[in-house]
């Protein structure tokens, strides 16, 4: 099961401060579910990735995570999605981050 609480994210190209901030933006993102927000229903990340075998739920979490970190943080994109595996059977993704070109 992926642990989105645990989540690591690792900024590339970023001051400390904005690191901090994008950082702090995205955990918020991460850890609410689809559609608990009533002004924007589509903020967070759908959980139903949640039931499906190990492979498919990490592709899936990684494809949500991309999307949404395209729709609401504009100053980053994910270069790519890896997973620390636990001896609890939990996984850990460490998503790692790059400033958006200026084409975005």
């Amino acid at each position: 099961m992926i642990d989105v609480r645990r989540a690591v994210i690792k900024l590339d190209g970023f001051a400390e401060d904005d690191a901090e901030d994008i950082r702090r933006c995205l955990m918020t993102l991460y850890s609410v579910r689809v559609g608990e927000q009533p002004l924007d229903r589509d903020f967070g990340i759908d959980n139903s990735f949640l039931d499906r075998p190990v492979n498919i739920a990490k592709n899936l979490f990684a494809l949500e995570v991309i999307e949404k970190t395209k729709k609401y943080e504009k100053r980053a994109e994910v270069d790519k999605v890896e997973y620390e595996f636990q001896k609890t059977g939990q996984m850990i993704p460490i998503i790692y981050l790059k400033k958006r070109g200026d084409e975005a």
